[in-house]
C-alpha cells in the first residue's frame, strides 16, 4: 500500500544515516474511509486524486511535528512509500482526517518511492504556519489563512537518491 509519511527535515536525515525508519507511524493513505469521504463531495475522483488528498493531509501533519522540531528547518517534508497492506491500520476515528492509518511497521530507504519537501521561497510562510496550525485545527479563520499560505505551495519531488544532497543544501 502506497502510504504518505508526515516528516521533518530532521526525520529525512534519520532516514538518510540510518537506512529506516522505525516504526510505528501516522500516515495517510487511500482507505476506505477516504474514498468514502471524497464519494460524497467528489464522486469522479480517482486513484491519483485521492493519493494527492493523502499527500496533502499529511503535509498539513508535517506542519505539527515541524512545530515540536526546533532542529527542523521551516519547510514541510512528506514521504512516500510501499508498504506491506498488513502494516497499516486505517484509523477509524470520526474526529481524525478519514485517510489517516497507522504504520506498524517500521520503513526502510528502501521501501521509500519519493520524498516531497517545500522550497527555499515557503520558508516564510511555513514558518508563520507552524506558529498557528493548532489553531486552525480549532477554527481560526486568521489562522487558517496562513495554513493556507504555507499549502499553496507546491511540494519538490525527490527521488530517494537525491535525499541526501537535497539535504547538504538546507
Amino acid at each position: 500500500m502506497r502510504i504518505y509519511l508526515p516528516a521533518t527535515t530532521s526525520v529525512l536525515r534519520t532516514l538518510v544515516d540510518e537506512g529506516r525508519l522505525s516504526g510505528p507511524h501516522t500516515g495517510f493513505a487511500v482507505t476506505p474511509q477516504l474514498r468514502e469521504h471524497y464519494a460524497l463531495s467528489d464522486a469522479a475522483a480517482d486513484v491519483e486524486e485521492l493519493e494527492y488528498a493523502a499527500l496533502l493531509a499529511a503535509a498539513r501533519a508535517s506542519l505539527r511535528l515541524v512545530d515540536v522540531d526546533p532542529t527542523a528547518a521551516r519547510r514541510r517534508v512528506v514521504l512516500a512509500a510501499d508498504v506491506p497492506d498488513t502494516a497499516v491500520d486505517p484509523v477509524d476515528d470520526a474526529d481524525t482526517d478519514p485517510g489517516a492509518v497507522r504504520v506498524t511497521a517500521d520503513v526502510p530507504l528502501a521501501d521509500v518511492a519519493s520524498a516531497h519537501v517545500d522550497g527555499a521561497e515557503a520558508e516564510d510562510d511555513v514558518r508563520a504556519a507552524v506558529a498557528v496550525v493548532l489553531e486552525a485545527d480549532l477554527g481560526s479563520e486568521e489562522a487558517q489563512f496562513l495554513v493556507d499560505q504555507a499549502e499553496g505551495h507546491e511540494l519538490a519531488w525527490y527521488a530517494t537518491q537525491e535525499i541526501g544532497p537535497a539535504l547538504d543544501l538546507l
